[in-house]
């Protein structure tokens, strides 16, 4: 999905060529057939040849992503995932980035309310 995202359409061999260690030509073909089953992606014949496209925003594929991780690592837990991701990455963050976590924090505590 990212590659689409990034080309915004584009053929098996396009993929391949974006992917920096990229699966066999058919493990693409496979995947593609999957998201295109379930709607994520659809497709164009230009030439004899299939180009995709994403359907789905890529934010609306992110949260769904993001819902999946949740439920199949955290137990459906933003807060297991923050503190795991914190845990793991708070040397790497900046201040700043901190504080926009912060922020970001703050506003859902006001909004909640």
């Amino acid at each position: 999905m990212d590659v689409l995202y990034r080309l915004d359409r584009a053929t098996v061999g396009e993929i391949l060529a974006a992917l920096p260690d990229p699966p066999s030509y058919s493990a693409v073909r496979a995947m593609l057939r999957i998201l295109e089953e379930k709607q994520h992606i659809t497709h164009e014949e230009k030439d004899l040849r299939y180009v995709y496209l994403p359907v789905v925003s890529r934010e609306k594929a992110r949260r769904s992503a993001l819902r999946h991780m949740l439920d199949t690592f955290f137990d459906g837990s933003p807060e297991q995932a923050v503190a795991t991701l914190l845990d793991v990455s708070a040397r790497n963050l900046s201040a700043e980035e901190l504080d926009r976590l912060a922020a970001l924090i703050q506003k859902a505590k006001e909004e909640g309310r």
